[in-house]
């Protein structure tokens, strides 16, 4: 069997993509969609994304982790699949569709998505750390020497303690650069490693300065490993509205599946 896919990548994020709007890919296949996000036997890659038709909006973004579970909200990945639509012809300038965690209004300018992602309710603060969710549960700590880190050995360690060993959390660590730019290194579960970027984990970081007071700033730019991301938001009086997830998508190429 063959079928048609792209390959889009956000900021180093990248991601099969497939129109399956006539529902002929076998989401249950954990194995295929794990072999097909497999750098040395597959065509490489953080995640799969579907993009199906859902009535009442312009499509539907199903997202798979590279270990081939259908997971949470991907930030990047939900931008790539705007830019999809686009080329499709499906959407313009603008669109609503829904993921996983609910809706999000987006639009495109050329290559450069401005995806919005759900309220935050809470930021769970401790001492070292903060936890909050973004569409997918995010562990964010403020360090210095951000690249001497041994990212994959941290991020391991935590993402797998107590108590995030039942489901898992995704690793941020974030070093400050000036009042309003952080850079970034995120360690993804489902990937298993660290990632290039992370959209959930960049608008994570964002809210989690902001909220410990590390910056005043409500638009902050964040420096990932592979390339420049921008979040900004509404603090409430507890919460964090109107969030924003901006910046460049790429096609990178198109081919046949074949299994």
């Amino acid at each position: 069997m063959t079928q048609l896919f792209y390959k889009y990548q956000g900021t180093g994020n990248d991601f099969v993509m497939i129109d399956n709007r006539k529902g002929v890919f076998d989401k249950q296949n954990i194995d295929l969609i794990a072999h097909l996000c497999n750098r040395r036997t597959g065509v490489g890659a953080d995640g799969l994304i579907l993009l199906e038709s859902e009535q009442g909006y312009d499509f539907r973004m199903v997202y798979f982790n590279a270990d081939g579970n259908e997971s949470t909200m991907c930030g990047n990945g939900g931008r790539c699949i705007v830019a999809f639509a686009k080329f499709l012809g499906i959407i313009d300038k603008n669109t609503e569709f829904i993921a996983i965690d609910g809706p999000h209004l987006a639009r495109i300018d050329k290559a450069y998505v401005e995806l919005k992602m759900q309220d935050v309710s809470t930021v769970n603060s401790n001492i070292n750390y903060h936890i909050l969710d973004t569409g997918s549960p995010h562990y964010v700590a403020l360090q210095s020497n951000l690249q001497a880190i041994d990212m994959n050995a941290e991020g391991s360690k935590i993402r797998h303690s107590t108590p995030f060993d039942a489901s898992g959390i995704n690793v941020n660590f974030a070093e400050k650069i000036n009042e309003d730019t952080f850079a970034i290194r995120t360690y993804e579960r489902g990937v298993e490693g660290e990632t290039l970027s992370c959209g959930t984990g960049a608008t994570a970081v964002a809210i989690a300065m902001y909220h410990s007071n590390k910056t005043a700033s409500k638009t902050i730019n964040l420096k990932t490993q592979g390339g420049n991301l921008q979040v900004r938001f509404e603090p409430l009086e507890s919460s964090y509205s109107d969030v924003w997830l901006c910046g460049p998508t790429k096609r990178v190429f198109k081919g046949d599946l074949e299994w």
